[in-house]
């Protein structure tokens, strides 16, 4: 029986429960008085998450730690004036489409996601850099936020390339490579909902330090699994001490809402059998009838047909004597011919599958690299990328993480868009429409690369290429059944905002003229950019479908259902408004800062709001 408590709650944990439920990072361990450990709040770092600037904190504790954790911490809350811009030529479908391809930092596109995708991507795989000492990292300067730190230091291209190689010599060998995962992986956690779960695949020389950066972020409670995927097909002969033929991939759940789904294993259906032509069909007899704890209600004796006492296990029997009777008498429960004993028997029929493992070695199951190489191959004969991820373990993560046919999937490191090609044979295979959310740097081709001599400037360029390819084949293999599959993508490229800066007078306090935020708007930019601009700030799905048409010549842009209509056009009349609103529900409108005047602006104001009281109006 449990003890009373004789006291009111703990006010104090439960406060320290509801910190950590916002903020996982900022739990850490102390000692009482007597020496034992105590959980509590690190208040250092607690006010980084709830400040502007770098805090200093000069106290030891338990944690994982490294140069520059804080000025890291500080990006990933630092807010960034930039803007995702469309880039209708280079996308497939995108008027129809509901998956992205994100062009540049994913740094600044977690950001620029947080609340539109705020709690709604399902599923999130990475593959991040592995810091071998060859690869490259983000490099992500925060005490310098201006070109001037870039140019000097050589790390900005003029394709707008942020990667510095990560060498074994440099003594932050480790520290660089876990300030650049650090704020992405904080970023990420926000989007994720809460049923969601993050895979992340990584090799040893990370692994250990990626656990601990992920337990503080996620939270130590959220860790499913380090999952040991068979990535070779062949060891290596040569190898001086270990033959390594294997990735970890790291499994954190959003929070304890999150199961993975059950599979079918094959494999395991030859132990069932009926050799008495049991009418449930094949069996297997066993499973343990113990009790996992001592109770003393569980302690008792039975006795076969044959007369034979039979007596209980170590902490007595699974089951109560009142449930064993009713097991026995369903024939759930079997003596054994001789009566000595009892079995357990378990009918294939009542199976809903078997927990996965932790050991994924099936290679037609979860793939390999080599064939990850010879699929991609298939696809693009050019030889363009090196390291791909076979789809066909990407697919069976689908199946565990995103069973929901309606999920959100995300990619923020999509390298060749191993991710979104797996997103679309699994809609194609079982009629789904999981949306993808590809992000890629712009990262340039080496110059005598095969990618290069194909004429393609970045690994950017080749993932949006690959998923052109395989959306059409797929498509194709689907014939007459396509109708329904989302092949397309919508290109958006992390871009400087859309607007310029305006400058004041010290004691102007009053809103700027709409001449003045005309002049504002930088003039590269279109319409379609200001439209994508509202869509972010509205926090708005950047993949709703958007349907271009022209209204009284004039330009409109709406997205999905009515959900938003943009007007650009100074001289607007009742009917023009009338016009719009017989064709889309008017939730939300942005009129153009490129009015005449404000008297223009304030009469364009009050017809819309007399054609539909409903509509919220917005000037840019």
């Amino acid at each position: 029986m449990d003890k009373l408590k004789m006291h009111s709650p703990d006010l104090t944990q439960r406060n320290i429960d509801a910190i950590a439920d916002l903020f996982p990072a900022v739990v850490t361990e102390t000692l009482d008085a007597d020496g034992n450990p105590l959980r509590t709040i690190d208040f250092d770092a607690l006010r980084q998450e709830l400040t502007d600037h770098v805090v200093e904190g000069p106290r030891e504790r338990y944690q994982l730690d490294w140069p520059g954790k804080r000025a890291a911490a500080f990006a990933a809350n630092a807010p960034i004036a930039k803007t995702l811009r469309p880039v209708r030529d280079e996308s497939v479908d995108f008027d129809t489409t509901r998956n992205l391809f994100i062009e540049g930092d994913n740094l600044d596109a977690l950001k620029l996601l947080q609340e539109s995708y705020l709690g709604k991507v399902k599923l999130i795989f990475i593959d991040p850099p592995y810091n071998t000492g060859h690869d490259f990292v983000y490099d992500d300067d925060f005490a310098e936020s201006s070109a001037d730190y870039l140019e000097r230091s050589g790390q900005w291209s003029d394709v707008g390339e942020r990667l510095v190689a990560n060498a074994e010599s440099n003594g932050r060998f480790h520290s660089d490579w876990l300030s650049m995962m650090y704020p992405r992986l904080k970023l990420a956690r926000n989007l994720l909902a809460e049923d969601g779960a993050i895979f992340i695949s990584i090799d040893d020389n990370e692994a250990a330090n990626l656990r601990r950066l992920c337990d503080e972020v996620f939270g130590e409670q959220n860790f499913v699994a380090n999952v040991v995927w068979r990535s070779k097909d062949n060891s290596n002969n040569d190898a001086k001490r270990f033959s390594l033929d294997h990735n970890h991939i790291l499994v954190y759940a959003r929070s304890a809402a999150w199961i993975p789904e059950r599979i079918s294993d094959q494999s395991k259906q030859g132990h069932f059998r009926n050799p008495d032509s049991d009418p449930r069909g094949p069996y297997f007899d066993g499973n343990p009838l113990n009790s996992p704890n001592y109770r003393e209600n569980l302690v008792y004796t039975l006795t076969s047909p044959q007369g034979i006492a039979i007596a209980p296990p170590k902490n007595g029997w699974r089951w109560s004597r009142e449930a064993m009777q009713e097991k026995i008498a369903s024939g759930e429960i079997r003596f054994t011919p001789d009566g000595t004993g009892i079995r357990r028997r378990t009918y294939l029929a009542d199976m809903k599958g078997l927990p996965p493992s932790t050991l994924w070695i099936d290679l037609d199951r979860t793939g390999h690299n080599r064939q990850a190489k010879y699929e991609l191959l298939k696809l693009m004969p050019e030889d363009v990328f090196d390291t791909p991820k076979p789809v066909r373990l990407i697919r069976f993560i689908l199946e565990l993480a995103a069973a929901d046919r309606d999920s959100v999937v995300l990619d923020f490191f999509a390298g060749s868009a191993s991710t979104a090609d797996a997103v679309m044979q699994q809609n194609a295979a079982d009629g789904g429409s999981r949306r993808y959310i590809m992000v890629q740097l712009p990262e340039p081709c080496a110059p005598d690369s095969e990618a290069a001599k194909a004429g393609f400037a970045s690994i950017a360029d080749i993932a949006k290429e690959r998923l052109r390819r395989s959306g059409a084949q797929i498509a194709a293999g689907l014939g007459l059944e396509a109708a329904g599959f989302d092949r397309g993508f919508r290109v958006l490229r992390v871009d400087t905002t859309n607007m310029a800066p305006v400058l004041h007078a010290p004691d102007q306090t009053a809103q700027p003229a709409l001449a003045d935020l005309a002049n504002s708007v930088k003039p590269d930019r279109t319409p379609q950019d200001l439209v994508f601009q509202v869509l972010l700030d509205w926090a708005l799905d950047m993949s709703e479908p958007v349907v271009t048409e022209e209204v009284y010549e004039r330009e409109i842009l709406s997205v999905a259902d009515g959900a938003l209509v943009a007007c650009f056009a100074d001289d607007i009349t009742s009917a023009v408004v009338k016009e719009i609103a017989s064709r889309h529900p008017l939730r939300a409108v942005f009129l153009d800062a490129g009015f005449a005047s404000d008297a223009a602006r304030i009469n364009a104001e009050q017809i819309f709001r007399e054609v539909s009281p409903e509509t919220e109006v917005r000037a840019i």
